[in-house]
C-alpha cells in the first residue's frame, strides 16, 4: 500500500520547497495539486470559458483531460501532450485560478486524480485541502504556514526567477491575501488547518529548518531506509 504525506498551507508557506525536498529524501514522488487547478484554469481561458460563471465551467471541466507521468521524481502533466510550464504561473492565472477552483465538480474531478496517483508508489502532496479533503486518513499530514510579509518575498523571489514578475512585492501580498480569503471561505473544501495535522510556522525557519521537522514527525516505518 503506497504512503502519502499530505502538506496543505496557503500560498507562498513553502509548501512546494518543502514537498520537493522532502520527497528527494524519502523517495516519494512529488505532486504539484495546484497545479492542476492552474491547468483547469489556464483551459478555461483558453476555450473562452467564463470564469464568472460555475455552471460553464462545471460542465467544461469534464471534458479535460491531464496525462500524469512520473519522472525525475515527480509526477508531471500533460494536456494534449504539451507541458504547460511557466503558462500556469502567470498572473492572469492567478487571477482566475480561485473562481475556478471554488467549483465543486472541479474540485471533485481533481480530488478523483489525485488519489488515482497512489498508483504510482509513494507520493508527497502539497496544496490546500489535501489534509482535509484528498487524504484526510494519511498518518503524515502537515499545514505550512507564514506571515503574509514573508509569503510576498517568497512569490516575488520565484516570479523573478521565473522572468514572469510584473508586481511589486505589496501587489503579490494583496493578491495572497485576496486568495487566502476566497480559499478560507469557499464552500467546497475550504483551506484550513486538518484536526490532527502538524502545524508548522515556517516564517523564521530555513528551508532546511522546516524539511527536518517535516522528515523527523514522520512515522518511523516509513524512515527506515532513509539514509
Amino acid at each position: 500500500m503506497s504512503h502519502v504525506i499530505a502538506i496543505d498551507g496557503p500560498s507562498g508557506a513553502g509548501k512546494s520547497s518543502v514537498s520537493r525536498s522532502v520527497g528527494r529524501r524519502m523517495r516519494f514522488l512529488h505532486v504539484d495539486s495546484g497545479a492542476l487547478y492552474r491547468i483547469m484554469t489556464w483551459q478555461c481561458l483558453l476555450n473562452k470559458i467564463d470564469t464568472s460563471n460555475p455552471e460553464a465551467i462545471a460542465e467544461f471541466s469534464q471534458s479535460v483531460e491531464v496525462e500524469c507521468i512520473p519522472e525525475e521524481g515527480a509526477i508531471t502533466y500533460r494536456v494534449n501532450g504539451e507541458r504547460p510550464g511557466n503558462a500556469i504561473r502567470t498572473p492572469e492565472i492567478n487571477r482566475h485560478a480561485s473562481p475556478v477552483a471554488t467549483v465543486k465538480a472541479v474540485r471533485d474531478r481533481i480530488t478523483q486524480w489525485l488519489q488515482e496517483m497512489t498508483r504510482f508508489g509513494n507520493i508527497i502532496v502539497e496544496g490546500r485541502d489535501i489534509t482535509t479533503a484528498v487524504f484526510p486518513d494519511s498518518p503524515a499530514r502537515f499545514y505550512l504556514d507564514a506571515s503574509a510579509e514573508a509569503r510576498a518575498e517568497r512569490r516575488r523571489k520565484e516570479e523573478v526567477k521565473k522572468g514572469i514578475a510584473d508586481q511589486s512585492v505589496e501587489d503579490v501580498k494583496k493578491s495572497l491575501l485576496t486568495r487566502d480569503k476566497i480559499d478560507s471561505t469557499r464552500k467546497h473544501a475550504p483551506l484550513r488547518k486538518a484536526d490532527g495535522a502538524f502545524a508548522i510556522d515556517s516564517t523564521s525557519m530555513t528551508l532546511e529548518d522546516v524539511i527536518e521537522t517535516v522528515i523527523e514527525a514522520l512515522p518511523d516505518s516509513w524512515k527506515k531506509d532513509l539514509k
